[in-house]
C-alpha cells in the first residue's frame, strides 16, 4: 500500500471557493435562479474540479476494464467465462451496445484487458477511436470460497494499473471519463465487496446480475454471505475486502478514479460493479468522492446501496443493468449540456438584459 501513497497525497478535496465563484456566475446567467436545476450543480462542480470558469468536456474517453472470476464455478451465472473475451473482442470490432453509445456521446473508447481468463479472440483492425490496454494481473481470480480472489501484489498492480490508465488519459488531454466494466461473475464479487463495505447482509445487497434463475440466485446469496464471512467479516479495511471478494478489473476502476482525481478529472460511473469499486476508491481517499458523478441508477439492488454508501444521486433513471460503460457514457451527455450552458450561455449584462433585480431598480425609479 505504500506505493500508493503518492497517489493519495495528490488528491485534495474540490477547492469550495471555485464553486462559489461558478454558483455566482450561474446566477449572472440569462435564465431564472436554479431553473436547470441540477445540471447548475454539475457544471458548478465541473468548474470547482477543473478550477476554471471555462470548464471543457470536449475530449470525452470511454474507460473499460475486463476481467474474469473464479468464483464462476460456484455456478453464480448462467455465461460460461469464455464469454468475456469473447465479449471484449465485439468491444474491439465495434459492435457491442457500448459502441453505439460512445460514438452518440463523441466519446473515444479504451478497453484494458486486466484479468480476462480466456485468450482474446483475434481483431485484425481495430474499430476507430478504440485503444486497446493488454495488462492482464492474472487470468481471472480465485475463487473467494476457497481463498482469496487476488494476492496482495495483484490488487495493488491492478489498483497502479488504473491509475496509469487514467495519467494516460490526463495526457491525452481527455477531460471527462466515463468507466465500465466486463466480466462474467462479477456482479457475485460486487455484492460481496458492497455487502463488506456496509456490513449489509447479502440478501439485501444481490440481484440477479445476468438473469439467473431463482435457484441460482439462491445460490449466489449464499456465496456472498459466505464469502462476506469467510474473509471480511466485521473489516472495514478496503484493499483487504477488494483483494479478497473482488477482481481485477474492480481493482482497476478502484484505480482509476484514484489516478483521475489525482489529475482533475471528473468521472461518470456506471452501474453496481463501477460504483462498488469506486466505493472501495474512496473509503482509501476520501476526497475522491468530489470527483465523481454516478450515471444511472441500475436495476440491480445493490446499486442504490451503494449509491447511497457514497452520497450520489444518479443522473439518469432508465431501467439499465447492461453494464459495459452505458449508462455513464449516456450520462456524459448530460454533463456536456451542463458545461456547454454554463459557459456559452450569455450573461443579464453582456446580453442587454435585464435581470430580477434590475428590473426591481427601474420599477423603483
Amino acid at each position: 500500500m505504500n506505493e500508493l501513497q503518492p497517489i493519495f497525497s495528490r488528491i485534495a478535496p474540490i477547492d469550495r471557493s471555485w464553486l462559489e465563484r461558478a454558483v455566482a456566475r450561474q446566477d449572472s446567467l440569462t435564465k431564472p435562479p436554479r431553473s436547470l436545476g441540477k445540471l447548475e450543480e454539475i457544471a458548478c462542480r465541473m468548474a470547482a474540479i477543473q478550477q476554471t470558469l471555462s470548464p471543457r468536456v470536449d475530449r470525452k474517453r470511454v474507460i473499460i476494464f475486463a476481467g474474469d472470476h473464479g468464483i464462476t464455478e460456484e455456478a453464480v451465472s448462467p455465461y460460461p467465462s469464455e464469454v468475456t473475451a469473447q465479449m471484449v473482442a465485439n468491444f474491439l470490432r465495434g459492435g457491442a451496445a457500448i459502441n453505439a453509445v460512445a460514438r452518440t456521446a463523441r466519446a473515444e473508447l479504451t478497453i484494458v484487458n486486466a484479468g480476462v481468463a480466456s485468450p482474446i479472440p483475434a481483431i485484425h483492425e481495430l474499430s476507430p477511436g478504440i485503444e486497446f490496454v493488454q495488462r492482464p494481473v492474472r487470468k481471472g481470480t480465485r475463487n473467494f470460497l476457497k481463498e482469496p480472489a487476488l494476492t496482495e501484489e495483484e490488487a495493488l498492480r491492478a489498483i497502479l494499473l488504473g491509475c496509469e490508465v487514467a495519467a494516460d488519459a490526463a495526457r491525452a488531454g481527455v477531460n471527462l471519463i466515463a468507466m465500465g466494466e466486463m466480466g462474467i461473475g462479477n456482479t457475485t464479487s460486487a455484492s460481496a465487496v458492497t455487502a463488506a463495505l456496509t456490513q449489509l447482509s447479502a440478501v439485501a445487497v444481490t440481484g440477479r446480475g445476468t438473469g439467473v434463475d431463482d435457484e441460482a440466485f439462491l445460490r449466489k446469496q449464499a456465496v456472498v454471505d459466505q464469502g462476506v464471512r469467510l474473509h471480511a467479516q466485521g473489516s472495514g479495511d478496503a484493499f483487504h475486502i477488494l483483494r479478497t471478494l473482488g477482481g481485477a478489473e474492480l481493482a482497476g476502476l478502484a484505480g482509476l478514479c484514484l489516478g483521475a482525481a489525482a489529475k482533475r478529472i471528473a468521472v461518470i460511473c456506471d452501474g453496481f460493479i463501477a460504483c462498488a469499486s469506486a466505493a472501495v476508491a474512496v473509503r482509501l481517499c476520501p476526497a475522491v468522492a468530489d470527483y465523481l458523478f454516478c450515471g444511472h441508477l441500475s436495476t440491480e439492488p445493490g446499486h442504490a446501496i451503494v449509491l447511497e454508501l457514497l452520497d450520489k444521486k444518479p443522473l439518469l433513471h432508465l431501467d439499465m443493468r447492461l453494464g459495459e460503460g452505458t449508462g455513464a457514457a449516456l450520462a456524459m451527455s448530460v454533463v456536456d449540456a451542463a458545461v456547454r450552458t454554463f459557459t456559452e450561455m450569455a450573461t443579464f449584462e453582456s446580453a442587454g438584459v435585464s435581470d430580477k433585480q434590475e428590473a426591481a431598480k427601474k420599477a423603483d425609479g
